[in-house]
């Protein structure tokens, strides 16, 4: 069943084979509730609780691709959900540092992932905010829909570092990279249109 995934993901346009290889290897099924597991390797979003899915394997990919990442870069994924955005960059070889604002979620991943043998840094906070105190990293992920890209968070981007996210009001938006070419100037892609779940500021207990 993932082999399949893998091979949809492929003729969709994801060309990257260590993104694809990560997607192989992620046991999707385990971030699923068990009475769901039929849906694990379809190519589509799920809810997970707390009013967040679990993204489109696709997105995922899609997402991944644009990031680039490198063995041993850091990486801050901003929206954790169900932890399996990380698994995959966890797979390419990233140090992960991960954000999320829902309490429940967060609990929830921070036990599953190394139970699964995936070990991120977890943290429970605002992701618009980011990790200033961790920074700069080399990526920086968002999983949710942002209205602009949190300035925040820019500032937190090594020189040459790349920022991929999805911008643009609640009904849909554009996935964007940005690289950061300077300390005050950066370079922004554009590279279709998504739905995802709004990006809210603060934190849920």
């Amino acid at each position: 069943m993932r082999k399949r995934l893998v091979e949809g993901i492929r003729i969709k346009g994801v060309r990257d084979q260590r993104v694809l290889d990560a997607i192989a290897k992620v046991p999707r099924h385990l971030f699923m509730d068990s009475s769901f597991i039929q849906f694990a390797y379809k190519d589509q979003a799920f809810p997970i609780g707390a009013g967040q899915t679990i993204s489109q394997p696709f997105t995922v990919a899609f997402q991944t691709q644009l990031l680039d990442v490198q063995p041993n870069e850091k990486v801050l994924e901003v929206g954790t959900g169900s932890g399996y955005q990380a698994a995959v960059l966890l797979e390419m070889g990233a140090t992960v540092f991960t954000i999320e604002r829902q309490r429940e979620l967060f609990l929830k991943v921070q036990q599953l992932l190394p139970e699964i043998g995936y070990h991120p840094k977890f943290f429970y906070g605002d992701g618009y905010k980011g990790l200033p105190t961790y920074g700069p990293f080399d990526k920086i992920i968002i999983t949710a829909g942002a209205p602009v890209v949190p300035e925040e968070l820019l500032q937190q981007l090594r020189i040459g570092g790349v920022l991929v996210a999805p911008i643009g009001p609640s009904e849909k938006q554009t996935m964007c990279k940005v690289t950061r070419k300077s300390e005050e100037e950066y370079e922004k892609e554009k590279h279709g249109t998504f739905v995802f779940v709004p990006m809210l500021k603060g934190t849920v207990n």
